[in-house]
């Protein structure tokens, strides 16, 4: 969007008289004005008239103006300083800018997008790389907001509260949370934090222990997204903004809560801008002891941003969170009854310092230095379990208690489970692991206007990755990458959308890949009164690469079998370098708006093609793949392995497919309430698999003892013809917004069916047998997860609020194995500080 030619020559006229004034010694009101200006529109892009912007500054209307035919508008002020713009239209929600910075004689461009009064629609960048409304890209992307986010300490249930996406959390509050989308792994999504990577190498991430402190908004990115982010967005994009300080005087937020558990939560937060700079900073502490034995939970959270603007057009900008948690592990509760002495610690720097200038009216440029520091540690203290001795080498371990483990499929196997091994290592216990991720990165991006209807892009993005993991044995690792990106998007008359880019990058451990990407969007109704108020259509296509993460890399197959005499075996599976995966995507959607715009439906068809996946082989199997080892020395190795920290070999053997449907409808009923629902159907399948295409190379597939009814089971991954783990074919959710001046009432429920799994017990029962695997179909349960909560101001300056979750007190939200936790519910105050009001 750009303003007008006839503005910009009044503007032009405006800073001709405003410098010849000041030549001149004209007066001082007139020498120091500033030109705030810029376009009004919908979502759609068609032109707002008649939109009233105010200007204000330190609470008060220091200007104000009208958009005209074409939806510009123009205001000058005789004040520098701090400003917002709140801008009104008829059937248009109040739309609030967030505060800049305008000096003496700057021209300031903020262009408005305002929302419809009964829907909610969010500027993005995850789809184009600049802001630009939804309305106006054919990417699958939701927002979760302030409200969304006001309630919660950390991401794991907002991000079911979405189309296409399944979380799945191994146990209570603290343990590992995985986001897989539409059918992708849980590392085929790039997370990033105020623009940076901060993910491990490789993709993964644990959104089990990130608080949501000092996190704005969350924006998830639902396809193939390689040519803007470089390798890892392959299924998805999740974009996390750290708030900014607005008020015009240091304001206090403290809020304290208690709960069921055990559990205390604290928070503080500072904030504030001045002239030329804005700041916050905030702190958090949270514990609890959850409903295990060994597993209580603690985590703190430091976070900050400092921004300052020398002009209105440059913004130099830093932002900082540093997180460090502790949580027990006891392991999968129901296979054993009897907890691991287990702990798990991590401490994430994670560190953006960006500067963006708006060099031309046409042309904006940024740069960005982002650092990411994050340290895993595992402790296993001590064994757990009865010490006993199982299988005809005399080898010993740790047992569990005599169980017995149903799945949802309605079978069920009993007996006791292999828990903990004697220490292989010299020193004994305590054993431990440990993962270090760092990252570098430097990024540059340029934004040109060619005209209202087309914008390019270029950038460059450099990373230096460094891995350690001081027990394997490969103890370091560096990858050096290089992405090259561009893209173009633009409209038509404000009704054909397009986006078309690519990006190509060289990745010093893997070799060269591009990643292309294109979509389209159509308005075949503009929006408009009436019952049917609004349509259109998109389409999506795009290709992704991902990086293995460390411990694929420490732990090849490949690798393993070149080193330790396995070359035929090599040659007879065709086995080759550990490679990057591969996702290509289609889609298709509709949208369709009804009454006014006041309800909106959403539907998507998508195919993500999924090639060179990793999968594992259990270390059962290993030895097996080198010639001429007896059965002693197989399990000599095997042993070996372990004691080096492995537990299973990585390769590139897997393909799958995913494709399904998400639908969402959303709409408001009022002023206050909003209400938002969806559903999506996956279909998920494995095309190959080593399971069943190498493993048979060996001799005849293995038999299980007592498997119900001779069913095939993968053990570590799923066989040909079955879903992937741990994606369930049918969720959906459900949520409800009231919010009032004084009153905010959140109501959330996410639904899954039941999900493949394996319970990962092959080789552990007390034979050293396959006596307690079950077989894969439909092992975990489904579930129906419902939270309340809500808040209530009694004072300017005290605040009460209170959250229940799990009202259903459902059991198996978790995979198999995991218990979760309980209900449980928590009240608290708000507390804040701050004369007056003002931005």
């Amino acid at each position: 969007m750009s303003v007008s030619a006839p503005a910009r020559a009044r503007l032009s006229c405006v800073s001709f008289l405003l410098y010849l004034a000041l030549f001149l010694g004209g007066s001082a009101q007139l020498c120091v004005a500033a030109s705030i200006h810029g376009v009004v529109t919908d979502p759609s892009g068609a032109k707002v008239t008649g939109a009233n912007i105010s200007l204000l500054s330190n609470g008060k209307v220091v200007g104000a103006g009208v958009s005209t035919a074409d939806g510009s508008f123009q205001i000058l002020t005789g004040t520098t300083g701090r400003f917002y713009l709140v801008v009104t239209a008829k059937s248009f929600r109040q739309v609030e800018t967030p505060g800049f910075y305008a000096g003496a004689l700057d021209n300031v461009e903020r262009n408005i997008v305002v929302e419809p009064e009964w829907v909610r629609d969010s500027i993005v960048v995850t789809a184009t790389g600049t802001p630009t409304p939804q309305a106006q890209t054919s990417a699958a992307t939701s927002v979760l907001g302030p409200i969304d986010l006001s309630l919660q300490d950390n991401l794991a249930s907002e991000l079911r509260m979405m189309p296409g996406t399944f979380v799945v959390q191994s146990g209570q509050m603290g343990s590992v949370a995985s986001l897989f989308v539409r059918g992708g792994n849980s590392t085929d999504n790039k997370i990033l934090l105020d623009g940076v990577d901060v993910g491990d190498m490789g993709n993964q991430f644990d959104f089990g222990p990130l608080s949501t402190t000092a996190v704005e908004s969350v924006e998830v990115y639902r396809g193939t997204n390689s040519n803007l982010y470089g390798a890892g967005a392959d299924s998805g994009v999740v974009s996390l903004t750290t708030p900014r300080g607005t008020t015009n005087f240091p304001s206090l937020l403290f809020q304290g809560d208690v709960g069921n558990y055990y559990t205390s939560h604290e928070q503080l937060e500072v904030a504030g801008a001045h002239n030329k700079l804005d700041y916050l900073g905030a702190f958090n502490w949270l514990q609890t002891s959850n409903d295990l034995p060994n597993d209580e939970y603690h985590v703190a959270t430091t976070a900050g941003n400092l921004g300052w603007q020398p002009n209105g057009n440059t913004q130099i900008r830093a932002t900082l969170h540093y997180g460090v948690d502790g949580t027990g592990v006891p392991n999968a509760w129901d296979f054993y009854h009897v907890a691991d002495q287990a702990t798990e610690k991590d401490q994430d720097l994670l560190f953006s310092g960006s500067i963006s200038n708006q060099t031309t009216p046409d042309f904006h440029q940024s740069a960005r230095y982002g650092m990411t520091r994050k340290r895993d540690q595992y402790h296993l203290w001590s064994p757990s379990g009865d010490l006993l001795t199982y299988d005809s080498f005399g080898d010993q371990a740790y047992f569990g208690l005599p169980v017995v483990i149903t799945g949802a499929n309605g079978y069920a196997v009993s007996g006791r489970a292999i828990l903990d091994f004697p220490s292989f290592s010299a020193t004994g216990y305590p054993e431990e692991d440990q993962l270090v991720n760092n990252r570098d990165e430097i990024s540059y991006q340029g934004d040109y206007r060619f005209t209202p209807h087309l914008i390019a892009t270029a950038g460059f993005h450099y990373e230096d990755e460094r891995g350690a993991d001081p027990l394997g044995s490969i103890t370091n690792v560096e990858r050096t990458n290089y992405i090259y990106l561009a893209t173009v998007h633009g409209d038509f008359k404000d009704r054909f959308f397009y986006t078309l880019g690519g990006s190509f990058g060289h990745y010093s451990n893997f070799g060269t890949q591009t990643s292309p990407r294109g979509g389209v969007t159509y308005y075949i109704a503009r929006p408009r009164p009436g019952i049917f108020s609004g349509t259109r259509v998109l389409l999506n296509f795009g290709d992704a690469v991902q990086e293995p993460t460390l411990d694929d890399q420490f732990y090849s197959l490949y690798n393993f079998l070149e080193t330790n005499g396995g070359q035929s075996t090599v040659q007879q599976l065709s086995l080759s370098p550990l490679a990057m995966p591969t996702t290509r995507l289609y889609e298709g959607g509709l949208e369709q708006a009804f009454f006014g715009q006041r309800l909106v439906f959403r539907t998507s068809f998508f195919h993500n093609q999924f090639g060179r996946q990793i999968e594992f082989v259990g270390l059962d199997l290993v030895p097996q793949l080198i010639p001429g080892l007896t059965p002693a020395q197989q399990n000599s190795l095997e042993q070996t392995l372990q004691a080096d920290g492995a537990y299973e070999l990585a390769i590139n053997s897997e393909a799958y497919r995913a494709l399904g449907v998400e639908t969402t409808v959303e709409g408001g009923i009022g002023r206050n309430l909003f209400l938002r629902g969806g559903y999506t159907y996956l279909d998920a399948v494995v095309q190959r698999s080593f399971a069943n295409d190498d493993v048979a190379l060996l001799g005849p597939v293995p038999t299980y003892n007592n498997v119900p009814n001779g069913i095939p089971i993968g053990e570590d991954s799923p066989l040909q013809g079955a879903r992937p783990f741990r994606r369930a074919p049918h969720t959906g959710f459900i949520t409800a917004t009231y919010a009032t001046r004084k009153f905010t009432g959140l109501f959330t429920a996410a639904f899954a069916s039941r999900s493949d799994d394996s319970d990962f017990l092959a080789y552990d029962d007390i034979n050293g047998g396959n006596s307690l695997l079950l077989p894969n179909r439909n092992l975990d349960f489904g579930y129906a997860k419902i939270d309340l909560g809500g808040s209530y101001q009694l004072l300017t300056w005290l605040g009460i609020y209170a959250k229940a979750e799990n009202l259903t007190n459902s059991q198996h939200i978790a995979p198999i194995g995991y218990p979760s936790l309980p209900l449980t519910a928590r009240i608290g105050l708000k507390i804040q500080w701050g004369p007056g009001s003002g931005k």
